[in-house]
């Protein structure tokens, strides 16, 4: 076969565009950082510390015992167990080991349930901002996705009425993440309770990425599944990797109606055939232990939460959104006369700091970028100080210019 007469499948060509160049800016921090340059890398939801030592000694041990083998394709009964425990006493539910179903990550859960529940000619309605993987993740299963705006000047929260007015007899479901990734937002008890309306009266799905569950600042997480009449129709996305530390493990996991958890089965047989063993007993240690670990890594970013808050506060050009929860914070940078992807790369050309234009989470987020408060205190000062007088010469520019 020629070079030439080679073709590929379209299919990832859907993946690729906006979502994917917005990581531009992150690679080449990356790549500066290697060179041993100063920069300060704001683009990444990776936690600076390390996963808790409990947790990695377990894997070496099992590693050392052996655990090489293949696994439970559903995960182990044990993990699975203790998975159901935890989300019950977070979330008030009595959902048993049948109701969950290990993945490779979450983004690996959301792709096998888009998969199994969505095809071509299906619509499934998304509030935005969202995570820039949701279009890719529900177009490869060739359902529509149906943006919903949440508009800068409603406080990027959820629009109840667009979100009805946007079904059609075509939704199959609404999917978003409570909290948000990338506004921090978290669903009050009123706009959880609509949204749950909204799905019973339609008869729809709904697919809960609560990953960010365990780091709530200010108000209560309310998990959607366990609104009255919603268990037996919520997919319950929620990971080990920002709770953690366990980004690089890849441990995900759905909570789900057991008929669909058995779909997700036969697809993870073709796609994964389990997680490995060592991770999974590694994984078992930190569910066990979730409350006091997640505890206190919530007080560590909503800490760092502040500082950047504080340290960005009363600059003229810009306007920091103060996050209810998660590792990000949203920076309004209108003001300043400058795309937010203009805004992003010459922050990082002229300060080394390095943040993501947020217009790819979605429309209503044009405008504003993206910052991680992922490290630590001292370097995330240093990169507000940076941030404030980056945009300080940049006003006074646009004064002189005007």
């Amino acid at each position: 076969m020629s070079v030439s007469s080679r073709r590929f499948s379209s299919r990832v060509d859907h993946i690729a565009g906006e979502s994917v160049d917005a990581w531009k800016i992150h690679y080449a921090a990356r790549q500066a950082e290697r060179r041993g340059e100063d920069v300060i890398v704001l683009s990444v939801g990776d936690p600076d510390f390390a996963t808790p030592a409990p947790i990695v000694r377990t894997a070496i041990e099992a590693l050392e015992r052996g655990d090489t083998h293949y696994s439970d394709i559903l995960g182990r009964p044990a993990l699975r167990e203790a998975i159901a425990r935890e989300h019950n006493r977070r979330s008030g539910m009595n959902v048993g080991p049948e109701n969950v179903i290990i993945a490779s990550g979450a983004q690996n859960a959301l792709f096998a349930t888009a998969l199994c529940l969505f095809g071509p000619g299906d619509e499934v309605i998304v509030p935005e901002p969202m995570y820039l993987t949701y279009p890719a993740t529900i177009g490869a299963s060739g359902a529509t996705l149906v943006p919903v705006a949440m508009p800068a000047a409603g406080g990027l929260r959820p629009d109840i009425a667009a979100i009805a007015a946007a079904v059609t007899p075509r939704t199959r479901a609404i999917a978003l993440a409570n909290p948000n990734n990338p506004t921090g937002m978290v669903l009050t008890r009123e706009e959880a309770d609509a949204i749950a309306a909204i799905a019973i009266h339609n008869d729809l799905w709904v697919i809960s990425d609560e990953v960010y569950g365990t780091l709530v600042f200010d108000r209560e997480h309310i998990t959607l599944a366990a609104l009255p009449g919603m268990a037996e129709r919520t997919v319950t996305v929620d990971s080990l990797s920002k709770s953690h530390a366990m980004t690089g493990w890849r441990v995900g996991w759905l909570v789900a109606p057991p008929d669909l958890i058995g779909h997700v089965a036969n697809l993870d047989l073709c796609m994964l055939y389990g997680l490995p063993g060592f991770v999974q007993e590694a994984a078992l240690v930190a569910v066990e232990d979730s409350a006091a670990v997640t505890e206190a890594m919530r007080l560590i970013y909503r800490r760092r939460r502040d500082l950047v808050v504080a340290g960005l506060e009363g600059i003229d050009g810009i306007r920091c959104l103060t996050p209810e929860a998660g590792m990000f914070c949203l920076l309004d940078v209108r003001d300043t006369g400058l795309s937010a992807l203009d805004f992003a790369w010459g922050l990082f050309r002229e300060t080394g700091v390095s943040v993501l234009d947020a217009a790819p989470f979605g429309p209503s987020a044009a405008g504003f970028v993206r910052l991680a408060f992922t490290i630590g205190d001292e370097q995330l000062a240093e990169a507000c100080v940076r941030i404030a007088g980056y945009v300080t010469r940049l006003m006074r520019r646009n004064d002189i210019e005007g």
